[in-house]
């Protein structure tokens, strides 16, 4: 991309021009790795409950199954590898790709590996299959948000979101909807077969784009020179392998509390609180489906399909709400939605099946989660250090995803000693505190990017 391109791009204020920067080919990239993210995700979470729920697998074990997805949340701690190293076998490809190259045959590896399983006879072995995917997968995630903030200028970084976003929108469709009429029609094993070859497509991309450029900032080396400074150690391999931990492991985090001073705590807390209420109640949403008596194809024509396209909606429009008042009150208001609408869910459990209220209820839902969603990518994309980028995001998205992980294991258990109704009555209570922190923030002083 050529300045005058990008001067063109950043200045012009139509609709038509602002569209032109989805041409660009970096930013067409995104989809195909936003794809490549989303996949795996769907077929390690709900479309795996699905599975398992339709082969008579109880609730209890369904629940356990979400302990799959804490690799998400752990990717923190070997992201400052990610970031910092290259593998030797890989390197000619440079950092980013071989990194993403190892992650994605992992993953197709992985997927295929689970789909010669027989869920009664193997069901600790689709375990282990599944949380080599999540890991490959939380990986992938951390080479691809790193790939995003140094592929383009940070104009662009919109943009670059936005595809991501509507590439691994389009996974999660291929992944639950398609996945259930590949079940529905054929059989399980045959649609995890089938998906597993669809993670082609983003190796081949892989091999073909370009790495991107590394950044290197003053204030990332002064930082790194003062962490350097108070480094005691023995001279020669333990020296080096201290002053990389400074280097890659303790410059993100300590770049983020010189910045947000006694706020860092209160954010941290937001950030693992946020998505809990919409989290904690998504590993039961399948099965609660097919109890009420729906088909596998019904779920899929106004789960997937319907709220796919509720979603979009939902996060275009929380994208101009942003652009509008600014991050926090969009982001309140996605955190009130994503609570009250497991209300709905509630009623739903107490009503008698209808396709009707079904799909009442899940356009309320992916609306208010579309609109979380953008808001909360916003938020979080504001909150990180260009040269930290990966290992910041990797640390928030953890945050974001670990106590959810936790306490959604724990819901097929609710469900079996309570009904469904209460249990969404209680994840919709779980959204209070997230609420509560996204007030107090907004009566403190402006964050540094809002």
């Amino acid at each position: 991309m050529t300045d005058k391109t990008e001067k063109a791009l950043g200045k012009t204020t139509s609709l038509l021009g602002a569209f032109s920067v989805y041409r660009q080919p970096r930013v067409l990239v995104m989809i195909i790795l936003g794809f490549s993210a989303g996949l795996p995700f769907s077929l390690i979470s709900t479309t795996l409950s699905a599975w398992l729920a339709d082969q008579q697998v109880s609730l209890a074990v369904i629940g356990f199954f979400s302990l799959v997805g804490v690799a998400f949340s752990l990717k923190v701690l070997w992201a400052p590898v990610v970031d910092s190293w290259a593998p030797p076998v890989f390197r000619r490809l440079g950092k980013r790709r071989a990194w993403l190259l190892i992650a994605q045959v992992g993953i197709a590896l992985g997927l295929f590996m689970m789909s010669q399983m027989d869920v009664h006879q193997e069901l600790a072995l689709i375990a282990a299959c599944a949380v080599f995917v999540a890991f490959c997968s939380a990986t992938q995630d951390i080479v691809i948000d790193a790939y995003r903030i140094e592929a383009v200028v940070l104009e662009f970084q919109g943009a670059m979101a936005a595809a991501y976003v509507f590439g691994y929108r389009l996974a999660l469709l291929a992944g639950g909807a398609g996945a259930l009429y590949l079940a529905q029609y054929l059989d399980w094993q045959l649609a995890y077969q089938c998906l597993s070859a669809a993670m082609l497509l983003a190796i081949i991309t892989t091999l073909l784009i370009d790495e991107p450029d590394h950044l290197e900032e003053h204030s990332y080396a002064m930082l790194e020179k003062n962490l350097e400074s108070h480094t005691h150690a023995a001279a020669g391999f333990i020296e080096r392998i201290l002053l990389w931990f400074n280097y890659a492991v303790l410059g993100p985090f300590v770049e983020f509390f010189q910045r947000n001073g006694k706020r860092s705590i209160t954010i941290l807390c937001l950030i693992g609180l946020y998505k809990l209420s919409d989290m904690a109640m998504g590993v039961m949403a399948n099965p609660f489906y097919l109890d009420l008596g729906f088909s596998k194809k019904e779920i899929a024509d106004i789960t997937k399909l319907f709220g796919f396209v509720m979603t979009i909606v939902g996060t275009s429009f929380g994208g101009l709400l942003v652009v509008r008042f600014g991050v926090l009150r969009p982001l309140l208001l996605g955190a009130v939605m994503s609570s009250s609408t497991n209300l709905l869910f509630a009623f739903m459990a107490q009503t008698e099946p209808s396709l009707t209220v079904l799909a009442t209820v899940i356009s309320a839902d992916n609306l208010g989660g579309g609109i979380a969603a953008a808001a909360f990518i916003a938020y979080l994309s504001g909150l990180t250090h260009s040269a930290y980028t990966a290992t910041q995001y990797a640390l928030f998205s953890s945050l974001m995803t670990l106590p959810a992980k936790m306490i959604g294991s724990f819901s097929g258990l609710w469900v079996a000693s309570y009904g469904y109704a209460v249990f969404f009555v209680y994840s919709a209570l779980l959204g209070i505190p997230a609420i509560a922190l996204v007030l107090w923030l907004m009566r403190e002083t402006r964050p540094i990017k809002d």
